[in-house]
């Protein structure tokens, strides 16, 4: 059996996730409120366990509003996701064939452009449809998406950009199409459709197709993206996506989408056989651009590769919310990270969430924390003038980054205990303070108050952010505040 076929039990230890969630989760929150995210909310599965899930900063900032795990997201292009889980059901039932012409189901396509292109083309975005019209101010608001005749006359007039896999190209309309063969097929609304074969299916009581309404006050806020470093955000409204929802309109949290996603492993029967599977995540296109790869695309899943740990899943991007899912089929991981304001990071988070997990799973030799040491004591963010410094518990051992870098592991140091009050650097070859002590003195309480780390003092951040004037008043006047 291969590692991508794999369907016993999870490869990774939900142990070592379980550990370090709490160092995942300071991490997504530093960099919600240095990157000036109104709001994140995250999910981890591994296996069948829900190892985090967590809302940080605002629903609604201009409000003040909490962000809750239950807020529910816009999450935009996941959709094609669920169309293209739809579409391969109905192909084990018999019902649609993946070779055969859009105009077999939407037969106002007959004559067209458009009508030879396959239902497979359409799944990879190699049928060369325009992608989002030839007026797309929809997205900005400034029109309704387009309802299911403006879609017919938009693919009959406007349709074909390329010719069939002439190029790999990205579609919003030709998922939207998707959306319809879905309807004609199974002979259900699409709504009515993925409800019933998917979301009750999974029990998502946080997932819906399209804009609910009637359940307006529990979606997050939308919020503008920054036009500069000065300009402030606001609240932009929910709308309709009409006849795009099959590429677009899905709303749910990161919890649902966790739980989804795991039915996406191998091995889980809910949903679809590993057979289709394979046909969704399996590398369908290579996306080459100004000479290098910018993309992998199955059927309607992306695929990317972290560390060695080979992703498929979806972004997605809508007004006022960015998100983005991966799922290890194989080792029976899924991240799934929402933030609500365009420009959101939530690719970045999501890749950072990954290289923490993959780094609390590779601790080398001889660095574990001795079992009579409590090794969380040890941990925290300590600031001084030059940054900040986050030390973490991850597989067993204890780290030290950066958490202002958007890559977590880029420049991180090994940490080994020397004592109850000290620690040291791992001996490597490196640019910072290699082999050198990390010494830690505690308040009353037991916890960190001063760290002396390779020779540099820091402190808790709440307590440098204090001190700060006053140490930078002492530099300008020559003298050293203790």
């Amino acid at each position: 059996m291969t590692t991508l076929d794999r369907t016993d039990a999870a490869l990774f230890d939900a142990a070592i996730a379980r550990e370090a969630a709490p160092a995942i989760e300071s991490w997504l929150e530093y960099q919600r409120g240095y990157l000036r995210t109104p709001g994140v909310q995250a999910a981890i599965r591994v296996g069948d366990e829900l190892i985090l899930s967590t809302a940080l900063g605002h629903s609604d900032e201009v409000a003040g509003t909490p962000l809750r795990t239950d807020h529910l997201f816009r999450i935009a292009s996941h959709s094609k996701t669920f169309t293209a889980t739809s579409i391969l059901q109905l192909v084990e039932q018999g019902k649609v064939r993946l070779d055969d012409p859009i105009d077999t189901y939407v037969p106002e396509l007959d004559g067209s452009a458009l009508a030879p292109v396959t239902v497979r083309e359409l799944l990879g975005h190699q049928a060369g449809v325009i992608r989002d019209g030839v007026d797309k101010d929809y997205w900005q608001l400034m029109d309704p998406f387009p309802d299911r005749d403006g879609l017919i006359e938009l693919c009959r007039s406007a349709g074909q950009v390329f010719e069939r896999n002439e190029y790999f190209k990205y579609t919003n309309i030709g998922y939207s199409l998707l959306g319809l063969v879905i309807e004609s097929a199974s002979g259900s609304s699409y709504g009515d459709y993925v409800a019933a074969n998917i979301v009750d299916r999974l029990g998502l009581t946080n997932t819906g197709a399209e804009w609910e309404r009637a359940r307006a006050g529990e979606y997050a806020g939308g919020h503008t993206g920054l036009l500069d470093g000065n300009d402030v955000r606001e609240v932009i409204p929910h709308v309709d996506t009409r006849a795009m929802a099959a590429a677009t309109g899905f709303y749910s949290t990161a919890e649902d989408l966790a739980v989804y996603g795991a039915a996406h492993f191998f091995g889980a029967d809910q949903l679809i056989g590993d057979a289709s599977k394979r046909l969704l995540q399996r590398d369908e296109s290579l996306v080459n651009a100004n000479g290098r790869e910018i993309g992998r695309y199955g059927l309607g899943m992306d695929i990317i590769t972290i560390g060695g740990r080979r992703l498929v899943g979806h972004s997605g991007g809508y007004p006022g919310h960015i998100t983005r899912t991966f799922i290890d089929p194989a080792d029976q991981i899924v991240v799934s990270v929402l933030t609500n304001c365009i420009g959101g990071p939530a690719g970045v988070l999501a890749t950072g969430v990954v290289k923490l997990l993959n780094l609390a799973a590779e601790p080398p030799a001889g660095t574990r924390v001795p079992s009579d040491i409590d090794a969380r004591r040890f941990c925290g963010n300590f600031a001084n003038l030059m940054g900040v410094l986050s030390i973490a518990l991850l597989g067993g051992r204890l780290v030290a980054f950066f958490p202002a870098a958007p890559d977590p592991v880029d420049s991180y140091e090994e940490l080994q205990v020397v004592d109850e009050n000290t620690l040291a650097v791992v001996p490597s070859a490196g640019f910072g303070s290699i082999g050198e002590k990390v010494e830690f003195t505690w308040d009353a309480d037991g916890r960190p108050s001063l760290v002396r780390y390779g020779g540099s003092s820091r402190w808790p951040v709440e307590a440098f952010r204090k001190r700060r004037t006053a140490q930078i008043a002492g530099a300008i006047l020559g003298g050293r505040d203790e």
